[in-house]
């Protein structure tokens, strides 16, 4: 049984994780997140993803009922923790970007997969935590130092320290901090925005969002030039162009 639920309507793809009572992370729903970004990265019809939970919960981070003990056969761990790897990068290097709505706690993977997307919003309930300390697990560091400054990291990893959904907002790693009830009409107000734009250009956009950061400044922004080239040789460049000097709305076809 499926434990994603994807909508798609007016170029926005909306992911959902459905695996009551918490939205842990099995082997299952991993495999299931690597099938669907992967598949929104080759989809005309969608332009920008988000992905949220059901009800008042994000995800629970991983399901440690099912999870491989000592004795499990030999390599099991590695693998499954290559696939919450994978699970992590189908988001990160999905061609669309993605908008975490985060509808509640974000707990250990739950955490990671939020951290990943492109943008994040999460609601006034929500709190992001890595309880890895407290369950005899490590992870989750190296996101986090993406997000928090260096105290807010230790204090995550070492105490297991739950970050509210107003502090996130205050420290700049969210965008929004809206009720619940306005959660999903704040991200898809957001979602909006982003697919009325070039599908071309926001491809590239996202492409040296990922790209830059690992590399020096000059060549980051060599990078940025470049896509820049193959972007002013698209149709969608022309007409963002001719809109401009015409004073109307853009009408962009993807070529």
């Amino acid at each position: 049984m499926s434990m994603l639920r994807l909508e798609v309507a007016d170029y926005i793809a909306v992911v959902t994780i459905d695996n009551p009572p918490v939205n842990a992370q099995p082997p299952a729903l991993m495999a299931e997140v690597m099938e669907i970004f992967d598949s929104l990265s080759d989809r005309d019809d969608v332009r920008v993803a988000i992905l949220t939970g059901t009800g008042k919960m994000f995800s629970a981070g991983a399901d440690l009922k099912n999870r491989p003990g000592p004795d499990a056969p030999p390599g099991t761990m590695w693998g499954r923790m290559r696939m919450a790897r994978e699970a992590m990068y189908s988001i990160m290097e999905c061609r669309k970007p993605v908008i975490a709505a985060i509808n509640g706690p974000a707990m250990g993977a739950g955490f990671g997969l939020a951290s990943v997307c492109d943008i994040l919003v999460a609601s006034d309930n929500a709190f992001m935590n890595l309880p890895e300390i407290d369950v005899g697990l490590m992870g989750g560091v190296r996101h986090a130092m993406r997000l928090f400054p260096h105290s807010i990291v230790s204090k995550m990893v070492l105490t297991g320290y739950r970050v509210s959904g107003e502090e996130l907002h205050r420290l700049g790693v969210t965008v929004a901090c809206p009720t619940l009830e306005e959660l999903m009409p704040t991200c898809m107000e957001l979602a909006r925005n982003i697919a009325a734009k070039s599908p071309i250009a926001i491809a590239l956009a996202k492409e040296a969002l990922a790209t830059v950061g690992n590399l020096s400044i000059r060549d980051g922004y060599r990078f940025e030039q470049s896509n820049t080239v193959r972007l002013s040789r698209t149709e969608d460049a022309v007409e963002a162009r001719t809109a401009v000097m015409e004073k109307r709305p853009p009408v962009f076809k993807g070529r």
